[in-house]
């Protein structure tokens, strides 16, 4: 009897779990029994591990062969898993030296013919390994620009199961062996295909617009059709600065996990955008799946824009589930084979029209929609969640006349963007020292703590308060508003004319 040890790595959400995976060839009828709560995928894993092995000329044993993945109550799923049942049978055979599989970790899928397949989520999958210390992780060569992000990790990079196996059984370096540092994200070069300028006629949503971006705050746009709130809502990424390399790190292992990662890509250096279809289901959203737990949107949309265009179509308990996510930055999504927890820190970006027909009152066109109509449509977004959207704007019609004399007062992404940058970076040296980076990051204790505004500058909001139009929360984001007003001013602390303009924006009293 003979037993071989190795590793692999189980994702658990975006987080890399060590598996150990035991082959045991002994006596007994032929056959190769898989245990560790193996799902379908990985279960189908013996015939492709036993027609890799034998198409690479190597012999299948002719015995009882057990492959065991532990930890046994830890689910697994995935095809991952082929490579390293496959070394494992080879070591317990003795194809392969037993010593020489022991420490490696191995991550990949195999074809029938032995080649290397890539597999989904490799870059969480290798930061799991990297835990364990200076290991070596074994990967398809399709994989290895996005394994080699990872530092202080030897990621050797394979085409097949044979060219593995020769190198097990001489014991040299690898070839194209990658050992360097995680490389610094790049500035993107990709000209994007919209702009700010682009929208005229919207000078407020537009300046709402740069202090989203600037703070990472949320906004609602409510309207009728036509006056451009998809357009500025697609913008609002040309705004937004590059990601660090940590966030960067953290949607590009999201993003890989969902399987959309850019072969082209390796690293993904841009926030993403993100916007679903009001016919999406809550596993779309939040996240899930019947087998394997998936990312959802507000997943997807990390560290970027979660767009939500005619929002009141959603159905209201999928808009409503988005109230833990905007508070907490995470979600938690819990099945019967157990709970797995995303991040989710995202802009939100509501568009509503005001009514079903979406027709306007003022220009002399006729509304088909009763006040009780026009109510209800509206009260889909309900008041907890608009409770945490910290601005609010009205973008109605405008008529040629003013349409031709905003044009001259327009920006373009570029040049906004700029004091996006200069804002973020104030906002980035008053935080230092702390885990934020933004203002909407900033808890309501620190808040009211080491960043509360004077008396002075804090009178609206004090009024406001007394008299019921603005709740604690809604005093907080209002707080948030403020200091990044204060930012895009230059200034050092916020004085009355940030606070009322931010609480104007907050009640959706355009200024």
């Amino acid at each position: 009897m003979a037993v071989a040890r190795t590793r692999s790595v189980a994702l658990v959400g975006v987080k890399g779990r060590s598996v150990e995976v035991e082959a045991d060839v002994g006596n007994g009828l032929a056959g190769i029994h898989l245990i560790g709560l193996p799902d379908t995928a990985l279960s189908e894993a013996r015939e492709r591990v036993r027609s890799a092995m034998v198409n690479s000329h190597y012999p299948w044993p002719d015995a009882r062969i057990t492959v065991s993945l532990f930890p046994a109550s830890l689910p697994k799923r995935g095809s991952q898993f082929d490579l390293a049942i496959a070394i494992a049978i080879l070591g317990a055979a003795g194809v392969v030296p037993a010593d020489r599989v022991a420490e490696p970790f191995f991550l990949g899928e195999l074809g029938l013919d032995g080649r290397l397949r890539p597999v989904r989520g490799v870059l969480p999958s290798v930061l799991g390994a990297a835990e364990h210390g200076d290991v070596t992780v074994v990967i398809p060569a399709a994989n290895s620009a996005e394994a080699a992000l990872v530092p202080d990790v030897k990621v050797a990079p394979f085409a097949d199961l044979r060219q593995l196996v020769e190198w097990l059984r001489r014991g040299d370096d690898p070839p194209e062996l990658y050992i360097h540092d995680i490389p610094e994200p790049q500035p993107s070069t990709i000209q994007p295909t919209v702009d700010l300028s682009d929208v005229a006629g919207q000078p407020v949503a537009r300046r709402a617009l740069e202090i989203c971006a600037a703070g990472g705050h949320n906004i609602w746009m409510l309207g009728p059709p036509g006056t451009g709130k998809t357009l500025l809502a697609e913008r609002l990424p040309t705004l937004l600065p590059d990601l660090e390399l940590d966030h960067a790190l953290e949607v590009t292992a999201i993003h890989s996990v969902a399987g959309i990662l850019p072969a082209s890509s390796p690293m993904l250096s841009r926030p993403p955008f993100v916007s679903p279809h009001h016919t999406a289901t809550a596993a779309a959203i939040v996240g899930g799946g019947s087998t394997a737990i998936r990312p959802g949107a507000v997943s997807l949309a990390h560290r970027g824009v979660l767009f939500m265009d005619e929002a009141p179509e959603f159905p209201r308990h999928i808009l409503d589930s988005l109230r833990q996510p905007l508070e907490t930055g995470r979600v938690t999504v819990s099945r019967s084979s157990g709970s797995v927890t995303f991040p989710a820190r995202f802009m939100l970006v509501l568009a509503a029209n005001p009514c079903p027909c979406a027709q306007p009152q003022d220009q002399g066109e006729n509304c088909q929609c009763s006040p009780t109509m026009r109510r209800r449509y509206l009260a889909r977004l309900s008041g907890p969640l608009l409770d945490r959207i910290d601005m609010k704007v009205t973008v109605a019609r405008t008529s040629r006349r003013e349409l031709m004399a905003d044009r001259q007062f327009v920006e373009p992404s570029k040049t906004v963007a700029q004091r996006v940058l200069a804002a973020r970076e104030r906002a980035a040296k008053r935080l230092a020292g702390t885990a934020w980076r933004t203002n909407a990051e900033i808890p309501s204790a620190a808040l009211h703590a080491d960043y509360r505004p004077s008396e002075a500058a804090m009178k609206c909001m004090t009024t406001a308060l007394d008299a019921g139009t603005l709740s604690a929360r809604g005093l907080d984001r209002v707080l948030r508003v403020a200091w990044t007003l204060t930012d895009l001013a230059g200034k050092s602390h916020p004085e009355y004319a940030e606070t009322s303009t931010a609480l104007a924006l907050w009640l959706g009293v355009n200024t």
